[in-house]
């Protein structure tokens, strides 16, 4: 076991391919540009570790979208019952929410990562934190460390460097050039999971910045959503994030809401019918419509003064209400990513094809999914797959 493997990038997806490899008995270093690892897995858990979903794999696998093809067989390999047992090794018993998502029953992500970070120093494993992979010279690797400049030869690399979302945590794109001058193709990033600004007026945001949405719908998709000072944000956006994306890259669009979706609108239409022609808007909303508050704030701030004054206009706006959008929040804002190196330049085992004995996993690779336990899980897939294809390039 004389062979010298380097993971660059200390989050699931380097962590993972570390697992592997070393639980077949060969030396593995990973080197991480942060003071700690897992930061950005911490930060995920900081409101409830969201492992994976319990929902069929065949539905798990249409959350993939274009990557699905490639995924499916990587998930597949360690699906969302795999997940639950490999953490459950790791003495983080998991439960499955009420909206399908599965947490650790702590509901933190630091236990499970020191446990993990435990086995991978039974197993062998070497952290070299605060070394910030500075490329290539030749075949040897670079590495920018409080000591200075560190070269390293390997006989095999995984790459788990991350996307391009929240820089601070250390997934900062910064491997790209560094790829494409050895000819691997890269997609350029795009924020995913992400808010969107709208030009709300100052009064609106004076009044209901921070203010939630509640129990509303997108489509057949429900759930809420919050108001910013830039626009909107949450759940129920970020699962239209990818589609709305795509649709500002070629034009004008809007998210389209259904304020009263328990309602059809022949009803809301008679509803608001009943109500008496001399009332105030802010009483034909909330007795005719059942909204106050931001909902009936959002109907005068996307409304025309015509269409309030008619009934049936109304009643339309409130179930297909426009709210304009001007553009997708920064990248570095976004939960996760599309785009990254493309599926042509890796063969199965995820090796790019470039650079033989160089395997990339995580959000390097140009596929997106939705928040719901779905980019975890890949990431700990690709992970898998990259640490296998190690084994499988030295003929283990």
């Amino acid at each position: 076991m004389d062979k010298r493997i380097a993971i660059i990038g200390g989050g699931p997806a380097g962590l993972m391919a570390a697992e592997v490899i070393s639980g077949a008995g060969y030396p593995v270093t990973v080197y991480e540009g942060m003071p700690t690892v897992g930061r950005k897995l911490l930060m995920a858990g900081k409101s409830g570790l969201n492992l994976t979903h319990a929902e069929a794999m065949g539905d798990f696998f249409s959350r993939f979208g274009d990557a699905k093809e490639r995924l499916e067989p990587m998930l597949g390999a360690f699906d969302n019952e795999a997940v639950r047992e490999w953490a459950a090794g790791l003495g983080s018993e998991t439960f499955v929410g009420s909206s399908g998502r599965v947490f650790p029953t702590a509901m933190k992500a630091s236990p499970l990562l020191r446990s993990w970070l435990g086995r991978l120093e039974g197993q062998g494993v070497i952290l070299r934190t605060r070394h910030r992979w500075a490329g290539f010279e030749g075949e040897t690797l670079v590495f920018e460390t409080p000591e200075g400049r560190l070269s390293v030869e390997c006989d095999a690399v995984v790459l788990a460097l991350g996307g391009a979302s929240w820089p601070k945590l250390g997934s900062d794109a910064a491997w790209v050039p560094w790829l494409e001058a050895r000819g691997v193709g890269v997609a350029p990033f795009r924020p995913a999971n992400c808010g969107f600004d709208v030009a709300w007026s100052e009064h609106f945001i004076e009044r209901f910045a921070g203010a939630p949405v509640k129990a509303v719908a997108v489509g057949s998709s429900r759930g809420e959503f919050v108001i910013s000072r830039h626009g909107v944000e949450g759940s129920l956006i970020y699962g239209q994030s990818g589609v709305l994306r795509d649709a500002l890259e070629v034009g004008p669009a809007a998210l389209v809401l259904d304020l009263v979706p328990d309602r059809t609108r022949e009803r809301l239409e008679r509803d608001l019918a009943r109500q008496p022609a001399k009332a105030s808007l802010s009483n034909r909303l909330r007795k005719g419509a059942g909204l106050d508050g931001v909902k009936a704030g959002l109907v005068r701030e996307l409304t025309s003064e015509a269409v309030r004054g008619d009934v049936s206009a109304l009643a339309g706006a409130i179930k297909a209400l426009a709210v304009p959008l001007l553009r997708p929040r920064p990248i570095a804002e976004a939960i996760s990513v599309a785009g990254g190196v493309g599926w042509s330049g890796v063969d199965t085992r995820l090796m790019l094809k470039e650079l033989p004995g160089v395997f990339v996993a995580g959000e390097m690779l140009d596929w997106e999914a939705p928040t719901g336990g779905y980019l975890l899980s890949a990431c700990l897939a690709t992970g898998r797959v990259a640490g296998r294809g190690v084994l499988d390039y030295f003929g283990a």
